[in-house]
Order: C-alpha cells, then sequence, then structure tokens
C-alpha cells in the first residue's frame, strides 16, 4: 500500500462502504499560516464493526469500485 491517511468516519450509510474525512494541515508558500484542508475518502469496511466518529487508518488498495480506492486498515483508540 503507497498512502496511509488517518481521519473519522462521517457516514456508514452504504453497504460495505464508510466516508472517511482526513485533515491536512500545510503552511501557506508564502505567508506560512498553517491551512486546513479536509477531503473525504470512500473506504471499504472490510467486515469490520464500525460507527460514526471512530478515528480510523485507511490505506490505498487497487480500485475495488468507481470511487472506493481505499480500506479501513485499524480502528485507533
Amino acid at each position: 500500500m503507497q498512502r496511509t491517511f488517518k481521519g473519522k468516519i462521517i457516514s456508514l450509510k452504504m453497504d460495505k462502504t464508510a466516508v472517511v474525512n482526513v485533515v491536512r494541515r500545510s503552511p501557506h508558500p508564502l505567508y506560512r499560516k498553517l491551512i486546513v484542508r479536509n477531503t473525504n475518502y470512500k473506504a471499504d469496511t472490510a467486515g469490520l464493526a464500525l460507527e460514526v466518529g471512530q478515528s480510523v487508518k485507511i490505506g490505498e488498495v487497487k480500485p475495488i469500485s468507481k470511487g472506493k480506492f481505499f480500506k479501513i486498515l485499524e480502528v485507533i483508540k
């Protein structure tokens, strides 16, 4: 797996799929103020018992469907 991210589950309404919100903080190239960016990724649940609001680690895998390229690797406590 190439990329891994940490994020929070924001939706479990789809079958075998969770929507995970990942927050990135990076400095502005010129002004150095931290800029916060949010990205939502669809991730395969792989039969895990999950709840909305849990922190999870997702990893990139080969495409599972049209918009699903990540899999939940573990639940972070």
